[in-house]
């Protein structure tokens, strides 16, 4: 018998080997695993994107204080410590000619090159080359490398110092190792913890069935409207790079057919959407190829997947070249093959010499791609990277012959050769504008090599506060004054809420500080032509205060502004009965119109603003196949707003009455001006019905189901919190019996925050990261 049992019992364990211990015969998916939401159901508003980034990724925490830690290194030992590990090469990567300097400069300006002025995304300021799509774009090939032969110095300085402060100041130190006379260097940014899901990299796809990923990435007519060289030759915004997976143009001309002239069309666009005018572009590029050479030894489809992609085995690494020694002389990047000038590792103008010195054919790279190549064999050579003794014919590319066709840069490169010191001057400034330009205010700039005295203009200068400061009493009377004005409620809070919700968070610009509501352009944006006669009023306020308050104590437009707001916020709450204080720190400066780069600002101009109901006639045919709802979305994401900050300043804003045209949609109160939860209780009311008023699916009335009466007029950016899951379970609190001293307390913290996100002045750099409240 006992036997018998051991048989049976063996039997049974080994009829159960491999199982699963919930049932089963096999697992079939895990946590996150494809398909997921966004395989099923790809129109749905991504609400949870407001939430990337968040503390729980951030192994420092919520205390870290990056200012603080920062200032404790020693700059000059460090910037010693980088130029030390620069002329260092190491056997598994060797460095060209002995030096890491040009492929540094590579490293830091694909960083800072993803920038783009159309929304602020991108740049080197929160150190996303680490991550995925930027790591394994193909123009970012070996810059793995780059950040991997860094890994000591990161190490060795820790939490101190980010990777997105170390890869830039390795950059400039390699230009000061090369011999530029930098312009400066300032710290201040902080690293991201994961992946950024958000932007809108382009309409291209990954082709899973390519070894790189890169077959419809690379291709470039999805984002082009015409031809290059048409009339309508246009790039889709917000988008600057020419192809997807590039940081600026090919190299070998658009569909890398090799024509100058169409390339500088592409530069032109690219670099212009990057914030820079011809003069930088030019000193930019004349520049960067003073320095380094290209690499195209080996043909692409013979190098491995790029980092996100590749063997667990690499440890992160990609583009495994299996050709000799996989480097030094054998390394593949982007298959053009040489350097521009006969001396790689020095600061000179030979570039543009001879690019203007001599005539340039068509030629091959090893690895097949379209160069240039002098035709008279007694120019200069350059000397071979790797091995001694060895010279090549000087190289350049189609983007490069670009500069001497086109005739406005063709102007800067003879203005640059006929003055050294210029163009040194010019590549200085620019090459700080473009690993700086993210930054936002001077208060984020951190070190003793900052450069925040200069005031440039893409830098949003401000200027020192006049008089004295108001203290906490005379932010009461002029409170008191302002309502006493007879200024509605409503347009308070509209004005206060459209000088502050210009902010973008990507690249630190905008914001209510400087006043610049009053000035062109934004006072001229349609969106903003009902604070006009606020803002008059306001000034009439802050002639009278400035002519009679005592010790010299002047308040700024700016502040009356926001403190109109408030005041606004603290009166609609009284009427909802539920007095409240909202919090309102002064010090904003007015600046002027002198120092407001007008162009420059005319990119914060709202294609389209859901919290002030603005949605232009014009939106379905400058942004055709884009959900209201989704633009909206993206203006949360840039004022760093949660899902619930998003949803209750919106509910407020709605039954304030500050739509930008005074008009009723979405206004779901019979008692406008008044804080109250009335927006979130009709909104979820069951016995209104809602009906699209025409094809266009914009606009919308809500009726009574039992008397069919018109009760409500509505647009997408409404509806989306009734019709969205993640919002709607958020507007449920609201609109609760309960909900109305929770709203209130809600609505003024988010309030307070949207007033408070550029003062960098108050806050300086101590959470200076992405979506840093």
């Amino acid at each position: 018998m006992s036997a018998d049992r051991t048989d049976r019992t063996d039997t049974s364990s080994h009829h159960m080997e491999g199982r699963l211990p919930a049932g089963g015969d096999h697992l079939g998916g895990t946590f996150g695993q494809s398909p997921s939401l966004e395989a099923w159901y790809p129109q749905r508003l991504r609400v949870e994107l407001l939430h990337r980034n968040g503390l729980d990724a951030d192994p420092l925490g919520a205390d870290f204080d990056y200012a603080a830690e920062f200032a404790k290194i020693d700059l000059p030992a460090l910037k010693a410590d980088i130029k030390q590990l620069l002329t260092t090469s190491v056997d598994w990567w060797p460095a060209d000619y002995g030096n890491y300097g040009p492929q540094m400069v590579r490293m830091a300006w694909h960083a800072a090159g993803t920038y783009r002025i159309a929304d602020g995304r991108g740049g080197a300021g929160t150190a996303m080359q680490r991550f995925a799509p930027i790591s394994s774009w193909w123009d970012n090939g070996n810059t793995d490398k780059s950040r991997r032969l860094l890994q000591p110095i990161k190490h060795r300085y820790g939490a101190a110092l980010s990777w997105a402060d170390l890869m830039v100041l390795t950059g400039t130190c390699a230009l000061e190792l090369m011999g530029l006379p930098t312009y400066g260097f300032a710290g201040g940014r902080l690293d991201a913890w994961e992946p950024d899901e958000g932007t809108w990299w382009g309409p291209e796809v990954w082709n899973p069935h390519d070894v790189h990923g890169y077959d419809d990435m690379v291709q470039r007519d999805r984002r082009w409207h015409g031809r290059n060289g048409d009339a309508d030759y246009d790039l889709q915004s917000p988008l600057a790079a020419s192809h997807q997976a590039l940081i600026y143009v090919n190299p070998e001309g658009p569909y890398a057919n090799g024509d100058p002239l169409g390339s500088a069309r592409d530069i032109r666009i690219t670099f212009t959407r990057m914030a820079m005018n011809d003069e930088e572009t030019v000193a930019l590029i004349a520049g960067g190829h003073a320095f380094g050479k290209s690499h195209g030894q080996v043909a692409a489809d013979r190098i491995g997947p790029p980092p996100e992609i590749a063997p667990m085995e690499a440890m992160g690494l990609g583009w495994h070249n299996p050709e000799g020694s996989g480097n030094g002389r054998h390394t593949m990047t982007n298959g053009i093959e040489g350097s521009w000038t006969p001396d790689p590792l020095r600061w000179d103008d030979s570039y543009l010499e001879n690019l203007f010195a001599y005539d340039y054919e068509q030629t091959r790279s090893p690895a097949g791609a379209l160069q240039w190549t002098p035709t008279d064999p007694d120019a200069p050579r350059t000397p071979d990277a790797h091995v001694p003794g060895v010279s090549h014919p000087l190289m350049m590319m189609t983007s490069d012959i670009a500069l001497k066709v086109d005739p406005e840069y063709r102007r800067v490169c003879e203005k640059f050769l006929a003055d050294f010191d210029a163009f040194t001057l010019a590549f200085s400034k620019a090459w700080y504008k473009l690993t700086h330009r993210d930054m936002g205010p001077r208060f984020r700039y951190l070190g003793p090599e900052a450069r925040i005295e200069d005031g440039l203009l893409w830098q949003d200068p401000l200027p020192d506060a006049e008089g004295a400061p108001i203290d906490d009493t005379d932010v009461e009377a002029l409170k008191r004054t302002i309502l006493a004005a007879g200024i509605p409620v409503s347009d308070l809070a509209f004005t206060a809420f459209s000088a502050a919700s210009t902010y973008r968070d990507s690249d630190k610009r905008g914001g209510a500080n400087g006043g610049r509501l009053a000035l062109s352009p934004q006072k001229d944006w349609p969106v903003n032509h009902r604070t006009v006669p606020v803002v008059d009023a306001l000034r009439r306020v802050k002639t009278d205060f400035d002519g009679s308050a005592a010790g010299g104590k002047r308040v700024s437009l700016a502040d009356l502004i926001v403190l109109g707001g408030c005041a606004a916020v603290e009166q609609a709450a009284r009427d909802a009965g539920v007095p409240t204080v909202v919090p309102f720190t002064p010090g904003r400066v007015d600046t002027t119109q002198d120092l407001t780069d007008v162009e420059m600002f005319e990119w914060l101009r709202p294609v389209a603003d859901g919290f002030r109901n603005h949605l232009p006639a014009s939106f379905a045919a400058v942004a055709p196949g884009v959900a209201p709802e989704a633009v909206f979305l993206d203006r949360a994401n840039l004022l760093t707003l949660t899902a619930p900050e998003w949803t209750v300043l919106t509910g407020g804003l709605r039954v304030l009455g500050a739509n930008w045209d005074g008009s009723a949609a979405g206004v779901f109160t019979d008692r406008v001006g008044v804080l109250s939860t009335d927006f979130f209780v009709h909104l979820t009311d069951a016995e209104l019905v809602w009906t699209k008023d025409d094809a266009s699916e914009t606009t919308f009335t809500g009726t009574v189901q039992a008397t069919g009466e018109a009760r409500f007029s509505a647009t997408r950016t409404d509806l989306v919190f009734g019709s969205n899951a993640q919002l709607r379970s958020i507007v449920d609190v609201y609109a609760a019996a309960d909900g109305l001293p929770r709203f209130v307390a809600d609505f003024v913290a988010a309030w307070d925050k949207v007033m408070m996100l550029d003062r960098y002045d108050v806050k300086g750099a101590r959470r200076c990261g992405p979506m840093a409240a």
